[in-house]
């Protein structure tokens, strides 16, 4: 077990069974839990924090050395593999994505929703505010959370607090999203290490685990999302097939620049933008062959 507990969870304002399908995405092992009538939580393996990034052959190099010169090199940042999850989650559905991360010096979270900037704040390990305050109020915007009572509530994260270290604050803002549904099991609190996390959540009722099987799988997932959709002409005709175009122009460079970065969260962000492209076209194309007067 990690001496200082590094962890993160993933809330999806979402039932499972929706999230499931775009959590095969990822690339990444996660169980995914209910949390609430109206939310999900992934719990990842957390491989690319415990990781370093893979060598030339592919493989990944023992912790803490780098893969071409041997010199010490840490795993991927916390923080920047559950933003760039997160973001991939919730540019390819129509649910918000709130993600909760923390390590030895900071703790923090993270909102994405759709095709909108990511809005963020973090905290330093004893709880010193190290966010933009502004942050506060687009989270609360965006979750329609009340404007003026948990507003105030989310401000009171903005100010120093001796009492409340970083996953304490991590904790308060739980509290407040109960009033939009989520409801965690006991043993998912932040603050605990990935392997305890994972621990609880799979002696949880409802606990799934989520694995990529493959391309062929992640193509079936996908068009079983898109059938169950209720979207209607954003899935099929003229509209669709400009959204998936704009996913196909986005995905490819974001992944090809989380490639050169090694970064694993923002290369799955592009590789799902990519992969959400690439089926939304065909499947309008193969919808139009099989009705001509569609479109």
């Amino acid at each position: 077990m990690d001496a200082t507990p590094v962890g993160a969870l993933l809330l999806c304002r979402a039932d499972p069974e929706t999230v499931r399908p775009l959590a095969h995405l990822l690339r990444e092992g996660m169980l995914l839990v209910p949390a609430g009538e109206e939310w999900s939580v992934l719990v990842p393996e957390g491989r690319p924090w415990r990781e370093t990034p893979s060598g030339p052959a592919g493989h990944p190099e023992p912790a803490g050395h780098s893969a071409l010169s041997g010199i010490p090199e840490p795993a991927e940042p916390v923080d920047r593999v559950v933003a760039g999850w997160a973001a991939a989650l919730a540019v390819a559905s129509t649910w918000p994505v709130v993600a909760l991360w923390w390590e030895a010096t900071r703790a923090g979270c993270v909102l994405a929703s759709g095709f909108r900037r990511p809005v963020g704040y973090v905290w330093l390990a004893d709880g010193t505010p190290a966010g933009e305050d502004e942050a506060m109020t687009t989270f609360a915007a965006r979750l329609d959370l009340d404007p003026v009572l948990d507003v105030q509530a989310l401000q009171a994260l903005t100010r120093p607090d001796p009492h409340a270290d970083g996953p304490a604050r991590l904790r308060t803002l739980l509290g407040l999203l109960t009033r939009t549904g989520v409801e965690l099991r006991p043993g998912l609190e932040p603050g605990r290490s990935t392997e305890a996390l994972r621990e609880a959540a799979q002696a949880l009722p409802g606990a799934g685990q989520i694995e990529w099987a493959g391309w062929r799988d992640a193509v079936r997932v996908e068009l079983d999302a898109v059938e169950s959709s209720g979207l209607g002409p954003w899935m099929l005709g003229p509209r669709a097939r400009t959204v998936a175009t704009a996913q196909v122009l986005v995905g490819a460079p974001l992944a090809l620049w989380g490639a050169f970065r090694r970064s694993g969260g923002w290369t799955a962000a592009g590789a799902l933008l990519l992969t959400q492209g690439v089926l939304g076209l065909a499947y309008n194309e193969v919808r139009d062959r099989a009705a001509p007067g569609r479109g």
